[in-house]
């Protein structure tokens, strides 16, 4: 399994970003699976957030289509009775199989000022081709709690736009959620002035993948590993499917 962790900067133009982001996903091979940051072709753009939820419709029926032998992932700001959302699409053979909405919102962004928190009932284990993915949205991946909603997972998504300050806090417990979970974890994050980067693959075994220096960081995982390791140590969540 090809997994990819895009790494970009977020610019003021929202076309901008989304045609830098297609032409990444063009570059990724077939099959690949691809996350990006969250709320990468905006921003956390409060003064626009109804031109931001406009300009989504268009980008997520565009990023649709290009799933056609990839499987995309990334969140948009969405617009549903009067209120917005930070939303996790993912897209997989032309089809949105999932959508989460953050449900744990950033009080030191003010997220909870613009935003509506997510369905907790969302944030949960999906089968993608045989394969259990879940994901926690960047400041969700703090409380343990959360961890355990997504106990089981082979693969865990994390889309972030985690400040610089907090690098260390990132790495460590993107780290711990894979050991913890023995799982592979997949992070994105924001590679902007003031964001950690930090982004890359880490394994079951606690093997780190991450590159500052890109924008697409590449790495061929066999998620035989993950039966492994739930084998050799026994925490539980050892199946024999």
């Amino acid at each position: 399994m090809n997994l990819i962790a895009l790494q970009t900067k977020t610019l003021h133009s929202f076309q901008e970003n989304l045609d830098h982001l297609k032409e990444l996903i063009l570059q990724c091979e077939d099959n690949s699976f691809i996350l990006a940051p969250e709320v990468c072709l905006t921003g956390f753009c409060y003064e626009k957030m109804e031109e931001a939820s406009e300009f989504n419709k268009k980008a997520i029926e565009e990023l649709r289509l290009l799933s056609t032998n990839k499987t995309i992932a990334l969140t948009f700001i969405t617009k549903k009775e009067h209120q917005y959302y930070n939303t996790l699409y993912i897209f997989h053979k032309e089809k949105i199989i999932h959508t989460q909405s953050k449900h744990r919102l950033f009080p030191l962004g003010d997220e909870p000022t613009y935003f509506a928190s997510g369905d907790l009932e969302d944030m949960k284990i999906i089968d993608i081709d045989g394969v259990k993915v879940a994901t926690l949205i960047c400041f969700e991946i703090r409380f343990p709690q959360y961890w355990l909603k997504v106990l089981g997972a082979d693969l865990i998504l994390n889309p972030s736009m985690w400040g610089v300050k907090r690098k260390k806090h990132f790495e460590t417990m993107t780290k711990a959620l894979a050991v913890a979970n023995q799982c592979f974890v997949l992070t994105s994050n924001s590679a902007d002035e003031n964001m950690a980067k930090g982004s890359g693959i880490i394994s079951p075994w606690a093997d780190e993948f991450r590159d500052d220096t890109k924008e697409l960081i590449e790495q061929t995982i066999d998620l035989k590993e993950v039966k492994k390791i739930r084998k050799y140590i026994d925490i539980g969540l050892n199946t024999n499917g």
